[in-house]
């Protein structure tokens, strides 16, 4: 039996954190004492996806110390996002429910080192996950920890989802095949499978899984 595996994306297709995200980060830019306008939802919308160097540089373009600050910047985000959570799409622990009865699952992600254990730790998703990978853990770009994810799990077909064009091009240079999270934050350039929402996802899976 071919083993088949289902990769996510986080932010777009899991959930919403943007809210939260621009809070915590107000919060570790007052204490640190740097000026600026606050970080505003609309701001982390405009950078979700990047990796940490390019979402860096796009929040704090003239910052000296821009390394350090973001590092202050993540380790709260991770610590305020384990005990404020974010906002979940709807039926998305019931749907991986019903698809980890068939498929592994798998996360990749752009983010930093600890934000999808805090996503587990604050929504008690992790048990539905066989293993996560992320640029924070290796600076390695999205295709490279998708094939990674692939490889050391030994994945013999996979699908990844997600909703930017990042994401679609991310996939198609790791050749697995893509799910479009319609309901996210972007648009796809090509006609690709795609889904209005979460609890669409076990319907169009076994569509590609056939």
């Amino acid at each position: 039996m071919k083993h088949r595996g289902i990769i996510f994306d986080m932010d777009g297709t899991l959930w919403d954190s943007a809210e939260n995200v621009a809070k915590s980060w107000n919060k570790a830019i007052a204490e640190y004492g740097y000026k600026r306008e606050p970080v505003t939802r609309e701001d982390m919308y405009s950078v979700m996806g990047k990796t940490m160097d390019v979402l860096a540089a796009i929040i704090f373009p003239d910052c000296a110390c821009r390394d350090e600050l973001i590092k202050v910047c993540y380790r709260e985000e991770n610590d305020y996002l384990k005990t404020h959570g974010g906002q979940l799409y709807p039926q998305v622990e019931k749907t991986l429910q019903e698809l980890s009865k068939t498929y592994d699952l798998y996360i990749v992600s752009n983010c930093q080192s600890g934000y999808i254990e805090a996503f587990f730790e604050y929504h008690g998703l992790g048990k539905y996950f066989k293993d996560i990978e992320c640029y924070g853990n290796n600076d390695l770009e999205k295709s490279e920890n998708i094939k990674l994810i692939v490889e050391r799990n030994h994945i013999d077909e996979a699908v990844y989802v997600g909703d930017i064009q990042g994401d679609y091009d991310s996939s198609k240079k790791a050749r697995v095949k893509f799910i479009h999270a319609a309901y996210g934050f972007g648009t796809i350039d090509e006609e690709v499978a795609s889904i209005q929402q979460f609890a669409d996802l076990p319907e169009t899976v076994a569509k590609f899984f056939e």
